[in-house]
């Protein structure tokens, strides 16, 4: 599993870059299957860590999207709408799926460490 160092993670499999860009992760996208849709929150909207901001849609099922991180959305990938494939091809680059700038102090993030250790134990 993949599980980049530069990251921060949350214990629901959603990670969040120091420039606000939010995914998920390596693990997520495997067990979901194929993503056959992603439902994007609105730029401008604001968002609690913890808070659910929107929908990942598998072949096998359906998941809520949480914000690692409380602050308003100030970016969209707007190519997972033609293209929502992109999270199962590169959960970590083009599959990245909102932009949050920050309002609060990080919450309880987990280290690249600490997540592997969660996902190992799985």
């Amino acid at each position: 599993m993949n599980v980049p160092g530069n990251l921060k993670y949350t214990k629901d499999h959603e990670w969040v870059a120091t420039d606000g860009k939010v995914g998920i992760t390596d693990y997520a996208q495997e067990a979901l299957g194929d993503v056959v849709f992603v439902e994007l929150p609105a730029v401008g909207q604001s968002v609690n860590a913890g808070d659910a901001f929107g929908v990942v849609e598998s072949v096998k099922s359906v998941s809520d999207l949480y914000s690692p991180i409380a602050g308003k959305v100030v970016a969209v990938n707007q190519e997972l709408t033609a293209r929502p494939e992109l999270v199962n091809e590169d959960p970590y680059g083009h599959g990245w799926i909102v932009q949050i700038e920050s309002t609060a102090e990080e919450g309880a993030l987990l280290s690249p460490q600490a997540y592997k250790s969660q996902i190992e134990g799985a």
